[in-house]
């Protein structure tokens, strides 16, 4: 029988997290206040503890992991390298398909990996709660579990659509005893603005962001902290032990480099950790496709301008030089959660700029079809977003069939789709439909970009 799980044992585990940032040929545009000058690393005092805005600004290309952050992680780390040979076999392909399975941690996705440190990091510096957002619930979910690890209260804004078309996230938060409510709510000036605005909309990523920050800034005790699950620097980098493991796997596996890497991508945290150590051996010469996937209802990365923005709606976080629909845009209520954000990562984003990645976009209804063959080769249901990346794996295991070249193919599954089952019952009963964000929708959320400062695209040529 040929082997379909490649693992590690405990003493395997990475014990640095790797910064994209030290290596970039072109660095990152830098964050901007509100009078367009650079920001210092005080001005995020109110909203991050400064353990984590020193590897936020960081260069340093390793970053050592605490021994007590591992201590939580070998709960499910390190987590199993699976090679999809059923899929394989049934698309009669001779790439050779192998996949990271995050679906094996307590919440059931990628997210622990960031969530337990950031909760750590918070505590050791006196905090006592923090609060977020979440799209999909994934975030949410895993930031519930590792506070309750850590001892720290926990708040989360859940975006209102996925408050109500996925329950069972927010039932699996309030067992890990957070207080989880649909945003925008009526708890924060943010949140009630926008009520009195739009009273029925879905909500967005940036209305909850708005109130999380809110409600951690205006704490007067001044020990609550807001947590991002995706987006920034040192997020990205706690995510990068997905793809440090990998390596070693594929290596057991008796591959040398995958020929690509393919991940979702919403805010860039998933994609970025499996993807991530590959980039700094593309940035070294090796022959690597690397490729984002997104929603084409939240085109980020393949149609949105390069541009200094805000993070969230009500416009209190830094400018940001980001792929960007604009803070404003609200998007359609696909069920793809996760990939709803307005933004990208940065560190992703200058990766596009300089030509290392490739984005692409899918439709639901092919994300879907993906998932559906996936589940029934595979075995196991995937949440919406990875199968935005598994549209993408079956395209290039298909066109590797056709051009008859044997290439290895690396993607981060990201999450289950256990709690996601309402849009499986959606596609299956033909009420999905595929939805293109028209460009005058798009014009008319990235406008307000232009009275924003304007981010240079800034890049080496190489690639």
């Amino acid at each position: 029988m040929q082997s379909v799980k490649i693992s590690l044992n405990e003493s395997d585990i990475p014990r640095q997290w790797y910064n994209l940032a030290a290596d970039l040929p072109t660095p990152m545009l830098p964050p901007l206040g509100p009078d367009g000058n650079p920001i210092g690393p005080e001005m995020l005092a109110p909203v991050f503890p400064m353990n984590l805005i020193e590897q936020e600004v960081s260069a340093e290309r390793w970053i050592d992991i605490p021994d007590e952050i591992l201590n939580i992680l070998y709960r499910w780390r390190p987590a199993p390298l699976r090679r999809a040979v059923f899929l394989e076999k049934y698309l009669d392909t001779p790439a050779r398909i192998y996949y990271k399975d995050e679906s094996v941690s307590p919440p059931g996705s990628h997210k622990p990996n960031t969530s337990v440190a950031q909760a750590w990091y918070n505590k050791q510096f006196g905090i006592k709660k923090l609060t977020t957002e979440t799209g999909a619930g994934q975030w949410g979910s895993a930031l519930a579990f590792a506070c309750q690890l850590v001892g720290l209260e926990c708040k989360v804004f859940m975006v209102r659509i996925s408050f109500d078309q996925k329950p069972f996230r927010k039932m699996m938060m309030a067992t890990w005893g957070a207080n989880c409510v649909a945003s925008p709510s009526s708890e924060t000036n943010a949140g009630r603005k926008i009520l009195e605005e739009m009273p029925d909309t879905p909500g967005s990523l940036g209305i909850a962001i708005s109130e999380a920050i809110e409600q951690a800034v205006t704490d007067p005790s001044g020990e609550t902290r807001y947590s991002l699950g995706s987006v920034l620097n040192h997020v990205l980098m706690h995510q990068t032990i997905i793809g440090l493991e990998a390596k070693k796997q594929l290596e057991i596996a008796g591959e040398k480099l995958p020929d690509m890497v393919i991940g979702c991508a919403g805010g860039g945290s998933n994609f970025a950790g499996v993807s991530f150590p590959f980039v700094a051996d593309k940035i070294n010469g090796a022959d690597i496709k690397i490729i984002p996937v997104e929603p084409t209802a939240c085109p980020t990365m393949t149609r949105a301008p390069f541009a200094y923005d805000f993070g969230d709606t009500a416009c209190t976080t830094p400018l940001l030089a980001m792929h960007t629909l604009g803070h404003a845009f609200v998007p359609p209520p696909i069920h793809a959660g996760g990939l709803r954000y307005h933004g990208m990562a940065p560190l992703v984003c200058q990766a596009i700029v300089e030509g290392l990645l490739e984005p692409r976009a899918y439709h639901q209804l092919q994300s879907y079809e993906a998932a559906v063959t996936w589940a029934r080769t595979e075995g196991f249901i995937p949440a919406p977003e990875p199968s935005q990346a598994l549209a993408a794996v079956i395209d290039e295991a298909k066109k590797a069939k056709e051009e008859g070249k044997e290439k290895v193919i690396l993607f981060c599954y990201s999450g289950h789709g256990l709690m996601d089952l309402m849009g499986y019952d959606a596609y299956l009963s033909g009420k999905l439909t595929d939805y293109e964000l028209p460009q005058e929708e798009l014009q008319k959320y990235t406008k307000d970009l232009e009275n924003l400062p304007k981010a240079e695209a800034r890049k080496s040529g190489k690639w």
